[in-house]
């Protein structure tokens, strides 16, 4: 399963029965869909969605030995036919709770993983010849906290299928090999880019590198290229709109549920300038930590490398598993937090990121942005003391009052950081070129006890399933989708699928792609009352409509201080706290200040804002 499978199955069935993954399907090769690209000639199969799909594609030198932390190389070429039928590896991170053979935070997966996997409609050989424009083409990114995930299980066949679009999924780099900026890794004589830390980035760079060379072979055309992700792969859309030598790779950008942020490289090192906290996971603290290991290990203590080449020697020389020791496997999903989309000054401006759309120094191109009205009900869910369980299991809600209140205001700040506030800047660079949406759809079934449309509601990751088409959940389908309400969400489902590729196809959503949906009208900020928003839901809740609604990071917090619903100061400097402990909307000195000083009587635990 991918990150948001597991994540989905993790919190809410983990004690309702394993569900097993699906069973890989057999795949034989398709003779029609014998293509040549610029590495050689590569054949795949058809899909039962009837699109044709090739996996496994290399679209980079593996990024092992000497090559880790650098910029992605061109992939080798072949001379034989090359069966593109299986998936390239995972790469490397540690397993989550479902999904995997393995124990739960056991390493798994390689470094030689920069692959990808093309779903397109089946075309004829007319379509395909030569001055055909060729049809839209949409990069997926997927989620995972960007240290877990792959683009195993994102099926793009029905979406690919039913938007009459080409549909990319790709791997890059996770974690301590996607992102790891040290000076060790700039010695003299390395170029920018190798020694960015950005590493990731640059293999998404890659793949869009690939997809202007070859997607043409597959029926696509390289001049409108959408770049789509959710979550971790949402802020890596993000990314990719701030990145200089990203330009000119792709023509439209969809963030669903991202978040922008980025963190200095004097931050993400260690080596912090004044008034400036260091992140815990620096790459300085990562080495001595390594260095503690090595030393622990070796009956005599070995002298620590000193010159910048010895350190990045020492650094290329630790296996997967020693580097992934460094940090804890067993947190939520495997995931772990390590520094990501580093300011420096090349791959990442060193400005401020909303800084940089507000400024017109991004990409400029036409942009979707979007979270879900329930985000953190995904995350609340198995930590809450909200929620009774039972041997893990999720049961009820036992105060939905204050249930509601602790997911409600997280979730709005999350709309502020990844949708309002840069929507609001771009906006102003790209009036009638930025749009936005909510995802409500919370229709959800009961099971026994647990009504999982009060739990789980519109949270982080539903969405996915709708865009993909065909609403599946790796075989959890029935504890999701309520058979008398299935219908509805799969008109949903159709009409999410027909705005996004309408949006990959001309830069804007408008009435989907049959010009028979609600016109979905771009952000306005001009009055109080301009469209800013589309909401998708089922018509039971008011189905497909716009909305005037924004929210800013002060009107939040305001309203945490206005709302009559929470019982005590406590309760709200409960929910305070929480932005401080994500550390993305609320410093450790803005807290103590709040309610008159009055939250300060609540202290942090010494890891908040981390």
């Amino acid at each position: 399963m991918t990150h948001w499978k597991r994540l989905v199955a993790g919190s809410i069935l983990v004690a309702l029965g394993c569900v097993s993954p699906p069973q890989e399907p057999v795949r034989t090769v398709d003779k029609a869909t014998l293509r040549g690209i610029s590495q050689g000639t590569i054949a795949g199969y058809r899909s039962e969605n009837g699109s044709h799909a090739w996996l496994g594609i290399p679209f980079a030198q593996p990024p092992v030995g000497d090559l880790r932390w650098r910029a992605p190389l061109p992939p080798e070429s072949w001379t034989e036919p090359r069966e593109a039928l299986e998936f390239g590896s995972e790469c490397v991170q540690f397993a989550g709770p479902m999904g995997s053979d393995v124990e739960p935070g056991s390493v798994v997966g390689s470094e030689d993983c920069l692959y990808l996997n093309v779903y397109a409609p089946v075309v004829g050989r007319q379509d395909r010849r030569p001055g055909n424009p060729g049809l839209p083409v949409m990069v997926w990114i997927h989620g995972g906290g960007n240290t877990v995930g792959s683009a195993h299980v994102y099926d793009a066949s029905a979406l690919a299928a039913r938007g009459n679009v080409v549909v990319v999924t790709i791997h890059y780099r996770l974690g301590i090999f996607g992102w790891f900026s040290h000076p060790a890794l700039r010695k003299p004589g390395t170029n920018a880019m190798d020694g960015s830390g950005n590493y990731a980035i640059l293999d998404m760079i890659q793949a869009l590198e690939w997809v202007r060379k070859d997607i043409k072979a597959f029926g696509g055309d390289p001049r409108r290229v959408t770049v789509f992700g959710e979550s971790a792969g949402g802020t890596n859309v993000f990314s990719l709109l701030l990145s200089p030598p990203a330009r000119g790779l792709f023509h439209r950008a969809i963030s669903q549920s991202g978040s922008l942020s980025s963190v200095t490289r004097s931050r993400a090192e260690g080596f912090a300038k004044e008034g400036e906290e260091v992140h815990p996971l620096n790459s300085k603290k990562i080495l001595r930590d390594l260095l503690a290991a090595d030393g622990e290990a070796a009956e005599e203590k070995k002298a620590a490398p000193e010159s910048p080449a010895e350190v990045a020697g020492y650094l290329r020389a630790r296996s997967p598993d020693e580097l992934m020791a460094v940090f804890d496997g067993e947190n939520f999903g495997g995931m772990y937090w390590i520094p990501q989309v580093i300011r420096d000054g090349t791959v990442i401006p060193l400005a401020e990121p909303l800084d940089v759309l507000a400024s017109g120094e991004s990409a400029g191109v036409p942009a979707l942005f979007g979270t879900n009205r329930d985000e953190v009900k995904l995350f609340a869910l198995m930590g809450t003391e909200h929620v009774t369980r039972l041997f893990r299991m999720p049961l009820w809600i036992n105060d939905e009052r204050a249930y509601q209140l602790e997911t409600e205001y997280p979730s709005l700040m999350w709309k502020v950081r990844g949708v309002d506030d840069p929507a609001r800047a771009l906006a102003g660079q790209l009036p009638g070129w930025v749009f936005a949406y909510r995802f409500d759809w919370d229709e959800e079934r009961k099971i026994l006890s647990a009504d999982l449309s009060k739990m789980v509601g519109a949270a982080h990751a539903v969405e996915i399933p709708f865009v993909f088409g065909g609403l599946s959940l790796g075989g959890m389908d029935r504890y999701f989708f309520d058979p008398e309400r299935r219908p509805a969400a799969e008109a949903l489902s159709e009409s999410m699928m027909s705005y996004w590729a309408e949006f990959a196809r001309t830069g804007r959503p408008g009435s989907g792609s049959d010009g028979d949906l609600p016109a979905w009208l771009p952000w306005d900020a001009s009055s109080p009352d301009g469209p800013r928003m589309m909401i998708l839901d089922t018509p039971a809740d008011g189905g497909l409509r716009m909305s005037s609604e924004s929210v800013t990071r002060e009107g939040v917090l305001a309203r945490i201080a206005e709302d009559p619903r929470f019982e005590d100061l406590e309760e709200r400097c409960a929910v305070y706290r929480s932005f401080v402990e994500r550390g993305d909307s609320l410093s450790r000195t803005e807290y103590a200040g709040l309610m008159g000083g009055g939250c300060a009587a609540y202290p942090l635990a010494e890891s908040a804002g981390d």
